[in-house]
């Protein structure tokens, strides 16, 4: 704890003197540009793999990167979701997995789970994606069907996120995107989900022309 306590004294003399400006309009309110669903994972750091501020994302996190199916039932994700999607009207929408994940360790072997039953209760909203592992890649060594279920259940996620009404009236509209990515932690990697080909790819050729309307953007502005 002292450690943190520490860090805490240096954002505050060093960290946010240097973006006090950034704060003071913060203080007003947000406009983050994305929902950014993602793992608890103490090895996720969503700052500093964006490259983002504070303000430009708002982040919900926890283990598996899971969005639950709607339901009537309130929980937090839901809640969240909703307030994201309705009130702060997020433009887009990342769910990222990552590699080493223990969640999906977890899905793939529910019978080490006995001893932790919420969390086996909770990785049920991986179970499609575990039986897609299992029917698809029964030939594949242990490692290719982990990665496989990283990027299945990114994508089960994603279905799940569209059941949710706000979601599915915003995308109706044309307003809303959502985007599926994988994390690798050993190399830095970020994989983003093709929904046309059905495949991942690396973000600087998924978003290629994307990145280069950006850049021209910027040398536009500051010719």
């Amino acid at each position: 704890m002292p450690h943190f306590a520490a860090g805490v004294v240096r954002f505050q003399t060093e960290v946010f003197p240097e973006k006090q400006e950034l704060f003071e309009s913060l203080a007003k309110g947000q406009s983050p540009e994305a929902l950014f669903i993602t793992c608890s994972d103490s090895r996720i750091e969503t700052a500093m793999i964006t490259q983002t501020d504070p303000g430009e994302l708002f982040i919900c996190r926890n283990a598996g990167n899971i969005v639950p199916p709607h339901t009537n039932h309130t929980g937090g994700m839901t809640a969240s979701i909703e307030f994201a999607v309705a009130a702060l009207k997020v433009p887009h929408i990342v769910i990222c997995g990552h590699t080493e994940c223990g969640a999906m360790k977890g899905a793939m072997n529910p019978e080490g789970l006995d001893s932790l039953p919420h969390v086996r209760e909770w990785l049920g909203y991986s179970r499609a994606a575990v039986e897609v592992v299992k029917h698809l890649g029964s030939n594949l060594d242990d490692t290719a069907k982990m990665q496989m279920l990283l990027e299945q259940n990114v994508i089960l996620q994603l279905n799940h996120l569209k059941t949710h009404p706000s979601v599915a009236a915003r995308l109706a509209a044309g307003d809303l995107q959502l985007h599926g990515w994988v994390y690798d932690i050993r190399t830095g990697d970020v994989t983003a989900y093709d929904e046309a080909t059905g495949k991942f790819a690396p973000v600087h050729e998924h978003y290629a022309s994307e990145m280069a309307a950006l850049a021209l953007e910027k040398h536009q502005c500051a010719a």
